[in-house]
């Protein structure tokens, strides 16, 4: 026995020694979860312009098929358990499908006249999706407007771009209305608060850069800083933490992050950062301290698609992958989808069609992550060894810690992760083609080492406790 040990640690040392100076420097796979990295506040999503009437009213899913999808969305035991919600502040004169209808839908004939608000108490289907949202433990709401109403802008109408009449570069007969939509925007979250929700976050542009045929209003970074100091103080006042920019792209959004960080006045302001992915992905944190948040991206494209892994960017595989990149190299503290549920050939991540909807692997790939990482939660220090496998690892603040590892190649493996701590009892949840979040065996702990089996182009989440 003692030869055959001796024997086997030296053909051991020799190939030790006859492989490539990398691999042997290369570090072992370890997680630090005491090295803390970013907070996380959550995982969400946006049911705006009308959506939320998708699952509750306009297509007429029944009382026990709007459970089912409520309960995917919002439930932790077997949906995604998500914990913010995106509401979309509307500006329309009108209330056809795929608008979001005003608070003040008509003028009130200046910006120095009483508003004359309307409140229908259901908001496109949003209050209702607040409310069942609520009761399922979520507490973040994130109110954002795409545009002021038409009146108050320079153009004249909440469609195709414009400014809103007071910024500088603006010359409006009408007056000026920077105080008007602040106000607006603070009686939105009085509704709310009367309806039993209180808004949490508010934003008051999306998109800034871009100028579209829907609901849209254009900011410079300059303006951005200008209206932040007119809504900032009325925000506070009213409990709300304010947001800014939501630009169309990550790089993007750096600008309007630099000139706020840039102006003491307006950065006293603002709590968070949001940006999204479109015109630039997400690559490299914002140059902020405050937490940055993913606030809106989803794939493109014009046709309904349920797979796991065909190569595109709306399969689950590549949301998976986008949702690591985004809280790794973005070091964000939210990641908020586009569309939880639409109709017809959507990129939502539920096609609801009648009374029936059909789940995407997008969802399940979202829900692997948004499941079991909670408000609250800290990401913490990785280094992976092999570099097919993108890891990352949270502490939840309850105490629970979860591992994700999405692995890019195309055979079966196994990991082996050094922990900084005693590991506990491990569960292993897989995610692919025939797996959605499916509880699994393979997942082994020994005092402060992880094995994982892997499946190939999976998702595996291990959850320690």
């Amino acid at each position: 026995m003692r030869r055959s040990l001796a024997l086997a640690l030296t053909v051991a040392t020799a190939c030790s020694l006859a492989l490539p100076a990398s691999a042997q420097d290369a570090p072992p796979s370890r997680v630090d979860f005491r090295t803390k990295l970013q907070p996380i506040d959550g995982f969400g999503f946006s049911e705006a312009f009308q959506r939320a009437a998708v699952i509750h009213g306009l297509q007429g899913l029944s009382a026990a098929k709007q459970k089912e999808v409520v309960d995917l969305l919002f439930g932790r035991r077997t949906g995604a358990g998500a914990s913010i919600l995106r509401l979309g502040i509307g500006s329309s004169a009108d209330n056809v499908y795929d608008h979001m209808h005003s608070i003040e839908p008509a003028d009130p004939g200046g910006p120095d006249a009483p508003p004359k608000y309307v409140w229908d108490g259901n908001d496109g289907g949003q209050v209702w999706l607040a409310k069942q949202a609520r009761s399922y433990g979520v507490k973040r709401f994130y109110a954002d407007a795409w545009s002021a109403p038409g009146f108050m802008k320079d153009n004249g109408t909440d469609a195709n771009g414009g400014t809103l009449c007071g910024l500088q570069g603006t010359n409006c007969a009408s007056g000026d209305w920077r105080k008007a939509y602040a106000k607006y925007l603070v009686q939105y979250a009085e509704f709310y608060r009367k309806e039993g929700i209180r808004l949490t976050d508010l934003g008051f542009t999306n998109e800034p850069d871009i100028t579209v045929s829907y609901a849209s209003m254009r900011f410079t970074p300059a303006q951005a800083v200008e209206f932040v100091k007119v809504l900032g103080p009325l925000a506070k006042k009213a409990g709300v933490n304010l947001s800014c920019c939501d630009h169309t792209g990550w790089d993007g959004q750096k600008e309007y992050t630099k000139a706020i960080e840039a102006d003491p006045q307006a950065a006293k302001w603002v709590t968070t950062i949001t940006g999204h992915a479109y015109s630039s992905p997400v690559t490299s944190p914002q140059p902020t301290r405050r937490h940055a948040w993913l606030s809106e991206w989803g794939p493109g494209g014009n046709t309904w698609n349920e797979n796991w892994d065909d190569g595109s960017e709306y399969s689950g595989f590549a949301i998976a992958e986008n949702i690591h990149r985004t809280m790794t190299d973005g070091d964000a503290s939210a990641y908020v989808y586009w569309l939880a549920a639409s109709v017809g050939a959507t990129r939502a991540l539920i096609q609801v069609d009648g009374d029936a909807y059909h789940v995407s692997k997008r969802f399940w790939a979202f829900a692997a992550y948004s499941r079991f990482i909670r408000p609250g939660a800290t990401r913490v220090a990785v280094t992976a060894s092999d570099p097919a496998l993108k890891i990352s690892a949270y502490r939840n603040a309850d105490g629970t810690k979860v591992v994700e590892i999405l692995n890019t190649g195309t055979a079966k493996t196994s990991t082996d992760l050094s922990l900084d701590s005693g590991a506990g009892r491990a569960q292993a949840y897989l995610t692919d083609q025939d797996h959605s979040v499916s509880p699994v065996t393979g997942a082994r702990t020994h005092g402060r080492d992880l094995s994982v089996d892997l499946a190939p182009r999976a998702l595996t989440t291990v959850v320690l406790k």
